[in-house]
């Protein structure tokens, strides 16, 4: 027993000074993120959102069967809708930074500061596509606190970051935890990625800092998984970098995403193998449109882009979001593997061209599209909607919900691909389809790569 104290001894005398060291201070032995939570937390606000629905009396008269079978109105009512979100203040003039879905389909938004002020916000830009949006408050010459860009494609998995936000509208709330993930992208509404985190997310989180212990913006905190509504550790946020790039936009006309114009799919391990890839990486282009930036750098189909400006990108979420945050006109180096050596090539980003013209139009008339609102697809319409620009044909692009389209259930993005077995390109060719099938309709439809049919008789 003396000989194994013994050696523990000794073992312990040979430590490094730095690791054997007891600490010396309070400061040493006291860990505090106060300093940092105290510049960062003011520039942290509350966002309501406030909008007027109409809802029926009674809701069996809300039913579209019962409506149809008894010619019955329902008696609506107006009710008060609200919903609670967070913000971060970008600019020291009043630009704040919040999620869309905190804001969207409001009538009145008000924004509250830290110190319990009050102030009405007015929407310079949502965008759905990237859930976000920009809001700016009339601060009469104040200069407002904010918290600074960080450059999120720094960040490394283990990181410490803070979640600041005022959950279940409880009051302002700081979380700790680690960058968990980076590049997420099978929780993205979009074609683009989350950091994932472990720091406490709940719901009225959303629009709040996700901040580095240097008090840097890494992210805008926006969507958690659970099971329950509530936080199991599982938090996403998006990437400061493409928050940025909103912003921007919305101060200088719009935001305008730039385009790749290629397609693809990730190289699953099976692909790599058929390759000849030593592992599975990167993006394998199943289109490319002519004329289009990847076109213009040489790119092909059964090219597999690795990555681009050194960054790696597994699938097409990940490669979009590596191009929606440069703006048109900017230069990104790709590496390319696959139809030959592996090479770098410079794509020259641009705007998705509007060909064929998008001729909006609003179904109307007697069948079962009235209502809905349909345009031709172009690239940029594809790329408005998330579908692939590959795709040809007329789309929906909204449906209202008490319209004849609504109530037979088409939805934003169906791509109308023929009525009565007449293949259709244009919305002209779909409107004379729709007037002239005398009264009975059938029409096939794509939604999500899968085909549809609907037979209306009437």
């Amino acid at each position: 027993m003396r000989q194994i104290f013994a050696a523990f001894v000794i073992a312990v005398l040979a430590l490094p000074a730095s690791a054997a060291q007891v600490p010396q201070s309070a400061a040493q032995v006291q860990l505090t993120f106060a300093p940092i939570v105290k510049r960062v937390a003011p520039a942290v606000v509350n966002v309501y959102s406030r909008s007027v629905v109409e809802a029926p009396m009674n809701p069996i008269f809300a039913d579209p069967f019962f409506q149809r079978f008894f010619g019955a109105s329902p008696e609506m009512r107006q009710r008060v809708q609200q919903s609670l979100g967070s913000g971060v203040i970008v600019r020291a003039d009043g630009v704040i930074l919040t999620n869309n879905h905190v804001v969207a389909g409001g009538q009145d938004i008000v924004v509250a500061l830290a110190d319990r002020r009050e102030f009405k916000a007015k929407v310079l830009l949502a965008d759905s596509h990237t859930d976000l949006a920009v809001l700016k408050i009339d601060t009469k010459g104040e200069r407002l606190p904010t918290v600074e860009f960080g450059d999120s494609d720094r960040l490394q998995v283990g990181d410490l970051v803070l979640a600041i936000g005022d959950p279940f509208g409880v009051g302002q709330t700081v979380t700790m935890g680690i960058v968990s993930a980076l590049a997420r992208t099978e929780a993205a509404t979009g074609n683009y990625q989350f950091i994932q985190t472990d720091a406490a997310i709940n719901p009225g989180n959303s629009g709040g800092a996700l901040v580095t212990t240097d008090g840097k913006l890494a992210g805008i905190n926006t969507a958690i998984y659970s099971r329950t509504g509530e936080s199991i550790g599982i938090g996403f946020a998006i990437p400061a970098n493409l928050a940025r790039r909103v912003v921007d936009g919305a101060l200088t006309g719009g935001i305008k995403l730039p385009w790749f114009g290629a397609d693809g799919q990730a190289v699953s391990a099976e692909i790599a193998q058929t390759l000849g890839m030593p592992r599975p990486v990167g993006v394998l282009l199943k289109s490319v449109y002519a004329g289009g930036p990847a076109a213009g750098a040489g790119l092909k189909t059964g090219d597999v882009v690795e990555s681009i400006d050194g960054i790696d990108v597994e699938d097409m979420q990940s490669l979009n979001y590596r191009v929606a945050t440069h703006k048109a006109g900017d230069v990104v180096r790709v590496h390319v593997a696959g139809n030959g050596t592996p090479r770098d090539v410079m794509v020259h980003l641009g705007l998705p061209p509007e060909t064929p013209p998008r001729d909006a139009t609003t179904i109307a008339g007697r069948n079962p599209m009235t209502g809905a609102r349909v345009e031709n697809l172009s690239p940029a319409v594809a790329s408005d909607l998330q579908v692939s620009f590959a795709a040809k044909g007329v789309v929906v692009v909204n449906v209202s919900a008490d319209s004849l389209a609504g109530r037979y259930g088409f939805q934003a993005g169906d791509i109308i691909r023929s009525v009565n077995g007449a293949e259709i390109h244009t919305v002209a060719e779909l409107t004379r389809a729709l007037a002239a099938a005398g009264g009975r309709w059938t029409l096939v439809v794509d939604r999500g790569g899968q085909r549809l049919t609907l037979n209306v008789e009437g």
